[in-house]
């Protein structure tokens, strides 16, 4: 899950993200409304939390902005302002959700996983196959009724791949979707990131490589 956070305190974004990351999300910072804009613009986000009163442009104009350009990105308004008129206003601007400062960090990872399961065909919040289990709420992984210690990058992977449900994932998308923006296009981590999770994941093999495409469950 990729997000997006625009906030201009700087110490509130970086403590956010942090915060994300350890739920296992990859995060992307800007600090000013402009900047936000720009990167919703380049990259493509599950959930842009995003602050109103910014610098450079407000985000109810970068709210506006990104509905039109049709992005599946979901806006989640996070403000100060918390008066049912300010609801309204961020909702009648195509936000998808709003909640106001100050809030309990378990309900803005709720309330962005909620947002995120969106943005892709839906599925359920657990995954499975065979006796591979991944709860995405719990964001836990078990195989054969034991839980696997898994890195960020390699839950993410294995979540995309699980939520394919036989597709063929590509590097690309992997790292589109997984990794942030500072990601080297032309970096082996996908790579690096597969051998890994295949290791922990054990026998028998379950992600195949498929030649010139990508990978698969």
């Amino acid at each position: 899950m990729r997000v997006l956070v625009v906030e201009d305190d700087e110490e509130m974004a970086q403590t956010v993200g942090v915060g994300l990351r350890k739920a296992q999300m990859t995060v992307d910072i800007a600090l000013d409304g402009l900047t936000g804009l720009e990167r919703a613009m380049i990259n493509d986000y599950d959930v842009i939390v995003l602050d109103r009163d910014l610098p450079g442009m407000h985000g109810d104009e970068v709210c506006t902005k990104v509905i039109a350009m049709e992005s599946r990105s979901r806006i989640l308004m996070l403000t100060a302002a918390s008066m049912p008129a300010d609801l309204v206003h961020g909702l009648g601007l195509g936000a998808d959700d709003y909640l106001a400062k100050p809030f309990d960090f378990s309900v803005l990872v709720a309330r962005i996983s909620a947002l995120a399961r969106r943005t892709q065909p839906a599925h359920p919040p657990t995954l499975r196959h065979g006796d591979l289990v991944l709860d995405a709420a719990k964001r836990v992984v078990y195989r054969g009724g034991r839980q696997l210690q898994l890195a960020h990058k390699e839950f993410g992977v294995l979540e995309v791949l699980l939520a394919a449900r036989g597709r063929t994932v590509s590097a690309e998308e992997l790292l589109e979707r997984v990794w942030d923006e500072h990601a080297d296009p032309f970096t082996a981590a996908v790579k690096i990131t597969i051998s890994r999770l295949r290791a922990k994941l054990g026998d028998p093999p379950i992600v195949r490589t498929i030649a010139k495409s990508g990978y698969q469950i």
